[in-house]
């Protein structure tokens, strides 16, 4: 079994689908790193009321791009590969695209002067906003190179953005400007981008002629999206999940938490990079095993992963709690001494999202994504919820890092739960999973108080990877079920 398992595992990493997906994924981990590297110049150069103004106008931007998609891009992919007429259905796709990110500028426009009073944030909202328009363009565009296993395409134009947007907060060391300035070269950088996409990335198969007249009946839009609501869900609310908890800061506390919670999310997203790298070739690996009906390999490889991912957010929570005081001043300047603290804070959230996005994709390999898709809706409920109710206690930013953490706790338990009933854990695999993460994140801390970070971090995880090569203190076994069982 455990032959055939690595046989298929490796096979699987030689596919089509997994080089396909690695385009995306260097992309994006280059991407985040090189925007990284942005936020920590601009963090530098601009006042800290400068910088809060900048982060909230591309928060309401990413918020509202994040719905303005509508989701659209799997029904896409899966239209493409039965239909005969291409060109018809890009531009239909590429037409709701551009319509909807229209109809989501002028939200952004009057969430601006709805929300906010401050005329230089007015002006930075409306700015930002424009890139709505180009981004669900580019996003379509995406959408027809992933369907075409065209990933090098994109993957391409997506380091030339990143680095002309890295170029222009390096500008700043030799041309200090405005923040007004900044965001029209970015809005610059975003066009260009729009159009390298238009000549290079959209396989020929469109153009902005044939676009424009492509005629698309109100009715048969909503037709589309009233069909796929779910993938609007699923598509938004992972961003909305962390962008509303900004615009809550940005309207109760100073605008010093704005940056303090900006620059840990920063961090926080260069962490979460490795478990997503890690999920695109689980995922398909764990949808392919559950369909040939192998349930015992199929329970054992989520076991095996799941350990791993324990692992991971352990290691990554343990790091940051030790250097974090010490790094972020490092980076982003002397300015945010204090932010370490928070991103501590914030770094208890990724105790428990690797295995969360474990969960998700054995949910979905199994058919049941709708269950997933509404306990990601509760989750953000319960993180609004969560926050505005400790506010009435205690106003400041370490109640909405405890919102955030205690609602993808929930969030994580009520995948638990659904997972008992299926059949594919078992309650004392869950109580094991918390129990050992309190214990060992309990640990760690008493332990710090007593012990350096260099030498508690060193000698803590020579210790513990020890153990668990000796010991399965970790090993999350699962019992053998019948198939019937597992499917219903």
């Amino acid at each position: 079994m455990k032959n055939n398992l690595m046989q298929h595992t490796v096979s699987l990493f030689k596919s089509r689908l997994i080089k396909n997906s690695f385009w995306g994924i260097a992309a994006n981990g280059l991407q985040s790193v090189l925007l990284s590297l942005f936020f920590v110049i601009i963090a530098r150069k601009y006042t800290t009321g400068e910088f809060a103004f900048f982060l909230i106008a591309n928060t309401i931007y990413q918020f509202l791009a994040a719905f303005s998609t509508l989701g659209l891009g799997q029904w896409f992919t899966r239209e493409l590969v039965d239909i005969t007429d291409k060109q018809q259905l890009v531009s239909r796709f590429i037409k709701i695209q551009l319509y909807s990110g229209v109809f989501f500028y002028l939200c952004s426009i009057g969430v601006a002067f709805l929300l906010y009073q401050e005329a230089t944030l007015q002006y930075l909202i409306v700015l930002l906003g424009v890139n709505i328009i180009f981004d669900n363009i580019i996003y379509a565009i995406k959408a027809l190179n992933v369907a075409e296993f065209n990933q090098n395409k994109t993957f391409i134009i997506l380091i030339i953005d990143s680095i002309l947007k890295f170029a222009i907060g390096c500008l700043l060391f030799i041309f200090p400007f405005s923040i007004m300035t900044m965001a029209i070269l970015l809005i610059g950088v975003r066009f260009i981008t729009l159009n390298f996409f238009l000549a290079f990335g959209s396989s020929r198969t469109m153009n902005m002629r044939t676009l424009w007249n492509y005629p698309l009946a109100w009715s048969e839009v909503k037709k589309i999206v009233f069909a796929n609501w779910p993938f609007i869900i699923i598509g938004s609310v992972s961003i909305a999940y962390w962008r509303i908890s900004n615009i809550i800061i940005s309207k109760t506390l100073p605008l010093t938490d704005v940056a303090h919670f900006e620059i840990s999310f920063r961090v926080f997203a260069i962490a979460q990079i490795l478990p997503l790298i890690v999920s695109m070739s689980v995922f398909p690996a764990l949808v392919q095993q559950f369909k040939t009906g192998s349930v015992a390999d199929f329970r054992n490889y989520f076991g095996k992963v799941f350990n791993y991912y324990l692992l991971f957010g352990l290691f990554t929570y343990t790091f940051i709690y030790s250097f974090a005081d010490t790094l972020i001043p490092w980076a982003f300047g002397s300015t945010y001494m204090e932010t370490g603290t928070y991103t501590k804070e914030m770094f208890l959230t990724i105790l428990i999202f690797p295995t969360a996005l474990l969960q998700a994709n054995v949910l979905v390999a199994m058919n049941m994504e709708r269950a997933d898709m509404w306990f990601n809706v509760v989750s953000l409920i319960l993180n609004v919820v969560f926050c505005l109710v400790g506010f009435m206690f205690v106003k400041n930013l370490t109640t909405v890092n405890l919102a955030i953490f205690f609602s993808f706790l929930i969030f994580h338990i009520c995948q638990d739960a659904l997972l008992i009933r299926k059949g594919m854990v078992t309650i004392g695999h869950v109580l094991k999973f918390y129990l050992l993460t309190a214990l060992l994140v309990g640990t760690y801390i008493l332990l710090s108080y007593k012990v350096p970070p260099v030498a508690l971090f060193t000698s803590y995880w020579l210790l513990l990877a020890l153990a668990f090569i000796k010991l399965p203190i970790a090993s999350f076994q699962f019992p053998a079920l019948s198939q019937s069982q597992t499917r219903k």
